[in-house]
């Protein structure tokens, strides 16, 4: 799940520790092989695929799978599938707005898995552009707070490189800029010597549904049941999470 709160990050920690890291594994390497079929197997040259390898390795995916990936598909080895990227729309209870991105080689099947997976849990599918609009492409990068990274420090090295704002998200900063400049903010904060825990770009909502704990839940069950599809990449909801629901959550 992707939206840019504090929630964002919390489901960011946690989806390193799911139980389904097989299948996040999965849909990391996905995401390397299509890097390497449209913009070539070279890392350095190729900063789509540079994001998806450090994204990967980020999350411990065997440099072995990784290197696999980049081979099959740049076509140097044989095995790489004919993979599509389609895009959904939906909504969860609540009228939570949700993008739903599907990589797969079976457009029928992504549909029926996609339109299952809302409806069983109190969702919808939308219409093509009913719920698109309100999201905006951009560029996110989010650094972990240490004590030689403050957001002052922060805004010197990524605003010159085309940052257009750095949040607060708690345990960390949320740097976003357009997703033209991405890449130069990613280098910007390399070159500055700063880690950072991911790097890509993101569908993010213009503006956000503020939840409570029951509708908290019902969007987390529509998102759970999206991302058990083998099919569906990442899912972008614009339902915010504040901190005291959150802790709610937490007792459950």
């Amino acid at each position: 799940m992707s939206g840019h709160s504090k929630w964002a990050t919390t489901k960011h920690q946690k989806a390193a520790k799911d139980a389904k890291r097989g299948k996040l594994f999965a849909k990391l390497i996905k995401n390397i092989e299509v890097a390497a079929r449209n913009g070539g197997g070279d890392v350095s040259g190729n900063p789509t695929l540079f994001d998806a390898v450090q994204k990967a390795k980020k999350s411990s995916v065997p440099n072995n799978n990784i290197d696999n990936a980049v081979k099959r598909g740049s076509g140097a080895t044989a095995g790489g599938s004919d993979w599509e990227t389609i895009t959904y729309e939906g909504y969860a209870p609540g009228g939570v707005a949700i993008l739903i991105e599907c990589l797969t080689d079976n457009r029928n099947r992504a549909a029926a898995e996609v339109r299952t997976a809302l409806t069983r849990n109190g969702g919808a599918l939308a219409d093509p552009g009913s719920v698109s609009y309100l999201f905006h492409r951009k560029g996110v990068v989010v650094v972990p707070k240490s004590d030689a990274v403050t957001e002052d420090s922060l805004l010197d090295v990524v605003l010159d490189a085309g940052a257009e704002e750095v949040n607060d998200l708690g345990d960390a900063f949320e740097i976003v800029s357009e997703a033209t400049d991405f890449v130069a903010v990613r280098q910007a904060i390399q070159a500055a010597g700063i880690d950072y825990d991911s790097a890509e770009a993101s569908w993010v909502p213009s503006m956000q549904i503020p939840l409570d704990a029951d509708g908290a839940r019902k969007m987390i069950r529509v998102i759970d049941a999206l991302e058990d599809s083998d099919d569906v990449q990442d899912v972008f909801a614009n339902g915010d999470v504040s901190d005291e629901v959150l802790a709610e959550l937490d007792e459950d």
